[in-house]
């Protein structure tokens, strides 16, 4: 209902207060009334697809989130990039942020909780490679080989290769979906369960962490898209104030990409600390590796269509020190899921290389 009203209002005088950012202490309340909603939004979105998740079982309730999470990071990107100056870089930031965010922030945390009360957690060693296989050629493929080849696939000076990148992030992503949902689901299953076990078996094994509900499925099927529908609107607001706001103040520009990736991921990573709570670290993984997978596979599709549409350039490649790290997290992510068991090491390892690029995002 918020996310509703707020809306309206802003339907009604957004441009009106917009026009006025130099005021900055209603520029300010503006900011955080607008990142509240939407956050409150993102969280009731988050909740109505956990429900459906519940109802489907995995790995499709988990497909169902990601989904519904990535409508409103392309949103706010589309919104951003379509506004102002052109920002070529965002897209890339946003997909970094993520992708430190998740491997990092998310998946540290989690780790680290868990093992806490825990001592030890046991996903399902292949659905966790599969996932980390995909993502390190598709991240290395779309964020890293840009900046080596001789022609970048840039919408405006490139449009053919940027058309062969949206082909190729889209085939990587199609063919996991269907190993995910299709050939191999058990891959993805809490580890002595199978992904078509009925819910209320699956929660005696603890697969399943999302509260119970005697509401229909398509009632949180209606109830999501009117969450979301809100939230996406508002987008467009909140671009213009972020965008003053880093001109203005003279931020780094990746701070945009990060903000979106935090507005957009803290759902989710709510989500994966319950699961980790509760001793569900496989649907953690579920959550953290495929909103990772998902950034990189929908995300850069959606944004080389939005340039090639509005003439927009888009630069994917990264810098040689986002390079850097970002070999590094794929490498270490890969030895923290390599045995199937996770302990207090591995997360405190992860949250050190996601304080690491916080500190190098101020001070390159």
């Amino acid at each position: 209902m918020a996310g509703v009203i707020t809306a309206l209002f802003f339907f009604a005088v957004g441009d009106t207060l917009l026009s006025d950012l130099e005021n900055h202490a209603l520029t300010v309340v503006m900011f955080f009334w607008l990142f509240g909603v939407m956050m409150w939004g993102s969280f009731g979105v988050v909740r109505h697809a956990d429900a459906v998740a519940e109802k489907l079982g995995e790995p499709y309730g988990t497909l169902v989130l990601t989904f519904s999470v990535i409508v409103i990071e392309v949103a706010l990107l589309a919104a951003i990039m379509l506004h102002g100056q052109n920002n070529p870089t965002l897209a890339r930031d946003v997909m970094f942020a993520t992708l430190m965010i998740v491997l990092n922030g998310m998946v540290g945390t989690a780790l680290l909780i868990g093992a806490l009360r825990y001592w030890e957690q046991e996903c399902n060693l292949t659905g966790a490679r599969s996932f980390l296989v995909v993502m390190s050629a598709l991240s290395i493929v779309a964020l890293v080989l840009p900046k080596y080849t001789e022609t970048t696939p840039s919408p405006v000076e490139a449009p053919g290769k940027a058309l062969l990148f949206i082909a190729i992030t889209i085939l990587f992503y199609g063919v996991f979906i269907f190993i995910q949902t299709m050939r191999h689901g058990a891959f993805f299953a809490e580890p002595g369960t199978r992904p078509d076990e009925p819910a209320e078996q699956a929660r005696e094994h603890g697969a399943d962490i999302g509260a119970e509900t005697t509401r229909s499925l398509g009632y949180h099927v209606v109830m999501l898209l009117l969450t979301l529908i809100p939230v996406v609107a508002l987008s467009e607001y909140m671009a213009v104030i972020v965008d003053f706001g880093i001109e203005d103040l003279g931020l780094p520009e990746p701070l945009g990409g990060l903000l979106i990736a935090v507005l957009v991921l803290a759902p989710e990573g709510l989500t994966a600390f319950h699961a980790a709570l509760a001793n569900q670290l496989q649907r953690a993984v579920n959550v953290c590796l495929g909103s990772a997978l998902s950034t990189i596979g929908l995300t850069i599709p959606a944004v080389l269509i939005i340039g090639l549409l509005t003439s927009r350039d888009v630069h994917l490649g990264l810098s040689d020190v986002e390079t850097v790290l970002l070999v590094v997290t794929l490498f270490v992510s890969g030895l923290t899921f390599a045995g199937g068991r996770t302990n207090v090491l591995q997360g405190a390892v992860h949250l050190l290389l996601f304080f690491v690029y916080v500190a190098l995002l101020f001070s390159p």
